[in-house]
Formats: C-alpha cells, sequence, structure tokens
C-alpha cells in the first residue's frame, strides 16, 4: 500500500510522531534503565493499538514489570478522565459541527462513521479535531489497547498508575492547532478512511519490526506531505513541548523508586526524546529485545497471505 497521509494522521492522533531518526545503537522499543549501575526501571516504547499480537505479553514481560514501584504512562484512562474527554471533544458553547465545516463536509463525515456504533447525536457538537481524530484510526472493538492493557497489569501487581501528562495538556496541541490545518486533516481522513484498517495493520507491522529507525523514517516521509507551518506546529508542540513535559513529571518518581514507562513509541528516538533527554539526567539505558510473544507467529500481512 502507498505511503499515505492517513497514517500520519494514525500516527499523529495516537500521539506517536517524530522526524528525528535514532542514532544506529538507539533502535530498541524496550529498555532497561540503571542509575549509578543501581536498577532504577523500563521504558517501553508502546502502539496505541488491541491489535492481538500487541497485547500478547511475554512472561519475562510481566515479571519486569512487577519489579516496579511505580507504572508512568502519558495519561491515566480512568472513569473520571474519559468523562471529561467526551466533554473535551465535543463544543460547549452550543456551537456544532457542520457550522464549523460545512454540510457537504458533514455529510461525507457521518456516512463515514456509519461503522463507528457512536450514540445518537454524538457527531452533531463534535470539535472539528475530535472527528478527524476519530475518523484516522479503526473503530475499536474491545478496548484493551496495548498501554490500558498494560496499565491493568501494573495496577494488579499492585504498582502505582501514574500519569505524565493531564488530558488538557496531552490535547492542547490539537485544541490549540489553527482551524486551517484541522480542515486540511479532516478533509485527507474522509479522502481516505476506507483504507485505514489496513493502514492501521501496515503500522503494527513496523512496529513489531523492532526497530524505531524505520518508524522513524515512515514518520518523516509521511511528515513531508504536509504545508511547513503543519509539519513545524506538529513537531514543537505535539513532539518536542510533551517529551520535555513528560520527563520533567516522570523524574519525582524515579526518585523515590523504579518505574515502568509506557509512552508513545515515537516519542522514544531523536534528540529530543526520552530515551536522550534521561541520559542527559544521568540514567543509564542498555536496549532489550521486544516484549512481546505474537511476532514469531509471523506478521498479520503473512497470516492473511496464509489464509488465501
Amino acid at each position: 500500500m502507498r505511503i499515505s497521509l492517513l497514517r500520519l494522521l494514525s500516527l499523529a492522533l495516537c500521539l506517536f510522531l517524530t522526524t528525528a531518526a535514532p542514532a544506529a545503537d538507539d533502535r530498541a522499543i524496550f529498555w532497561e534503565i540503571s542509575l549509578q549501575d543501581e536498577p532504577a526501571g523500563y521504558l517501553l516504547g508502546t502502539i496505541h493499538s488491541e491489535d492481538p499480537r500487541v497485547v500478547d505479553f511475554s512472561g519475562e514481560l510481566i515479571s519486569r514489570l512487577e519489579e516496579n514501584s511505580f507504572f508512568a504512562m502519558e495519561m491515566v484512562p480512568n472513569l473520571p478522565t474519559l468523562s471529561r474527554l467526551t466533554d473535551y471533544m465535543h463544543y460547549q458553547d452550543g456551537s456544532t459541527l457542520v457550522s464549523r465545516i460545512g454540510a457537504e463536509r458533514f455529510a461525507l463525515l457521518q456516512a463515514a462513521l456509519e461503522n463507528y456504533s457512536l450514540p445518537a447525536g454524538w457527531v452533531t457538537r463534535l470539535k472539528v479535531w475530535a472527528a478527524m481524530m476519530t475518523l484516522s484510526v479503526p473503530p475499536p472493538e474491545t478496548g484493551f489497547f496495548m498501554d490500558f492493557s498494560l496499565s491493568l497489569r501494573a495496577a494488579g501487581a499492585g504498582l502505582k498508575v501514574v500519569g505524565l501528562e493531564t488530558l488538557e495538556e496531552q490535547l492542547s496541541f490539537l485544541e490549540d492547532m489553527p482551524m486551517e490545518q484541522q480542515l486540511e486533516l479532516l478533509d485527507l481522513a474522509l479522502a481516505e478512511y476506507g483504507s485505514v484498517e489496513q493502514a492501521h495493520l501496515q503500522m503494527v507491522d513496523s512496529y513489531l519490526g523492532g526497530d524505531l529507525e524505520i518508524l522513524a523514517r515512515e514518520a518523516e516521509q509521511l511528515m513531508d506531505g504536509l504545508k511547513p507551518e503543519s509539519k513545524a506546529y506538529f513537531l514543537e508542540q505535539g513532539i518536542y513541548a510533551r517529551n520535555r513535559r513528560m520527563v520533567a513529571n516522570l523524574l519525582p518518581y524515579m526518585q523515590q523508586g523504579r518505574v515502568f514507562i509506557a509512552v508513545g513509541a515515537l516519542h522514544l528516538p531523536g534528540e529530543s526524546g526520552l530515551v536522550n533527554l534521561l541520559r542527559s539526567h544521568g540514567y543509564r539505558l542498555s536496549p532489550l529485545g521486544l516484549p512481546f510473544l505474537a511476532p514469531e507467529h509471523g506478521s498479520q500481512a503473512d497470516q492473511d497471505r496464509d489464509n488465501e
């Protein structure tokens, strides 16, 4: 399948975007962290997917998870936060989505969202960025995404689950995105929504390759399709600022005990990525192998070919 801006939306709106390719020895998705030769925790790059291949955690991963005192993720998906998310995604001032995007776009959007099982009236007051985000990822089936599944495992093992961002902090770069850019991305999502399932499978396949350089290179190719101002906005507001904030919020927990960190995989590489930022604070990071069982059984594309 051709590289398309739909995959950029999938990456960016799952909040996994960067363009800085990692150094040759910094391609890992899973890292062991130490400080002055003492264990300090782990860093795992995740993908916001419920694909069985990325929630089939190995026994070794669970054992490593249970060694820690804290489980740190981008945002804790508890019920109060999810309730606020619903409000945050909708206009609260009486505005309607059709008034922002026009009747023609709105009709196309409603047709595209038919398979998403949304509550009646959900789309009417949806914000533009939220409509674009919803359409750019496959309809959820189980709700047990990789990061959420890990947090449940962590909580069950007695770890304190903490968020590195608030809901408002995480979504502020979408909320504050200029309307021209929001409409540009919504139009792209509408044009390509029929390929979203295949695009997501391909993204998971790339992730399970376990090489951050490949993911970063794909993101760079996708970013080249954006207008320069959109690309600059994504990088500074969607990645660099968030990385700095996450590390600043993470360090106090790491001073209290061992921390298992699980954040979007493409927040890890590059000069402003979490791997480098943690090293700048004196931590040593050592690469580990993929912590999944399913990759041994081949990619989804391979399985599809076997079933033909």
